[in-house]
């Protein structure tokens, strides 16, 4: 390779080599006033000092993003790829919401041009708020999964996703069988999962919406493929865990019911977690599963308090995530911002240097990933953001008497979102365009 096929990112450099507590905590990141990523071929080589690493950049075009902070790409890690058209619909509680505003919506994705088109407003969204990876729920068509994994193929972006699978409680046209739902994954599963950057999760939508079949089906698809993920929903609403447990009388809990089928493991993704009894705590735990953190739907269905803290201390590893579309903002800096209300209503602390931690490297490690994104080591996947905080006036006004790096991470967490996201790369290529 030569030196025209590489760039140079110039910018105050914030990466994490674990999970910080306060800034005091300096080994667990780094931080580098005047730093720089040497990239080529889609993954950075070279990573420090911008003094160490030009001298290695040769022939490199040379981007300077001073005086902005360079982190990692942000990660997603649950929403709904269907569900761009009908967020910020006025809302009942999680069920209601479903059968009139997500489950209409969802039909639309038989079809394959309206996929294709969605996917790409899809992708431009979440990239222009500064996400490089996420975990998303296709619709039950195959068409809808296919549009998914193209576009992101075709930005060469690392994302994880499944088409749902839902034979029961669903409208017509928006349910398939135990026996297609697993045909038509195990065909996406030979089509995209490892082909590129793509992976796959199965994906029955809940325990609601699948059959014991169809359970046992998504079992079996985990036991041929355990290097795919298994994502679904645990526990988000009252109403949701007794229409559960009528449909399942002979399981323990709720989440008995993921247990029963195979369906729980370090790869086990399951989305609020809310609502959760002491033995549903001691498996999540025992089997290295991961509850999800939703907070902007929490709060916009009502939903409940997600409590991270009582997880944490069981050793337990949770993720945090936008899901659109009951959430209300594609932004992970938004997300932070509504997560640390939620904490703060418990009296749990989300300092920011851990916030920036739990959107970067933690959800890669809720991922088993950290060694591919979610950091700026050299060696890893060139996903980038560009972090402004003076991107508004009120931001501006704001960074006047900001006297830290926690000051700066704490006002793009409350005030920033898509205009704080001066540039995203994706595999060192810039997705904003920039006026």
């Amino acid at each position: 390779m030569t030196g025209q096929t590489q760039t140079l990112l110039r910018g105050r450099i914030l990466t994490f080599t674990a999970e910080p507590q306060d800034e005091a905590d300096t080994s667990a990141y780094r931080y580098i006033e005047d730093g720089a990523l040497l990239i080529e071929d889609g993954r950075i080589i070279a990573s420090g000092d911008y003094t160490q690493i030009a001298p290695q950049a040769g022939q490199a075009q040379v981007i300077d993003h001073r005086p902005n902070l360079l982190m990692a790409g942000f990660i997603d890690t649950h929403l709904h790829f269907p569900q761009v058209q009908v967020v910020a619909s006025w809302g009942d509680q999680l069920l209601d919401w479903l059968n009139n505003y997500t489950f209409p919506e969802e039909t639309r994705f038989v079809d394959a041009a309206h996929s294709a088109d969605m996917a790409t407003r899809f992708y431009d969204l979440i990239t222009a708020h500064g996400t490089t990876t996420a975990v998303a729920f296709c619709s039950v068509h195959d068409t809808s999964a296919n549009a998914y994994f193209a576009e992101a193929a075709r930005r060469d972006m690392r994302m994880i996703g499944g088409k749902v699978m839902m034979d029961r409680n669903a409208p017509d046209g928006l349910r398939d069988t135990a026996q297609s739902g697993y045909d038509q994954t195990k065909a996406l599963i030979d089509r995209w999962h490892g082909q590129g950057r793509a992976l796959y999760a199965v994906s029955p939508r809940f325990a609601i919406t699948s059959t014991p079949a169809q359970l046992e089906a998504a079992g079996a698809l985990m036991a041929e493929h355990p290097d795919c993920y298994m994502q679904t929903h645990l526990s988000e609403n009252r109403d949701e865990i007794a229409f559960t447990k009528s449909l399942y009388p002979d399981a323990p809990d709720y989440l008995g019911v993921y247990e029963t089928y195979g369906l729980l493991g370090p790869r086990a993704l399951l989305g609020h977690a809310i609502h959760l009894e002491p033995r549903e705590i001691d498996v999540l735990a025992q089997t290295g599963s991961h509850p999800v953190f939703c907070p902007t739907s929490n709060l916009f269905l009502g939903s409940g308090l997600f409590d991270d803290a009582g997880l944490r201390g069981r050793g337990i590893v949770n993720g945090i995530a936008t899901d659109i579309g009951a959430g209300t903002s594609y932004s992970m800096l938004q997300t932070l911002n509504e997560g640390y209300k939620v904490l703060q209503l418990q009296g749990q602390k989300l300092h920011p240097l851990r916030a920036f931690h739990w959107i970067t490297r933690g959800n890669a490690v809720t991922l088993g990933l950290q060694d591919q994104i979610g950091t700026l080591d050299a060696g890893t996947e060139a996903d980038v953001v560009v972090l402004d905080a003076r991107a508004t006036d009120a931001m501006r006004l704001r960074m006047g008497r900001a006297e830290s790096l926690s000051e700066e991470l704490f006002i793009l967490q409350m005030l920033g979102d898509d205009r704080a996201i001066a540039q995203t790369y994706v595999a060192g290529q810039a997705q904003k365009a920039i006026a």
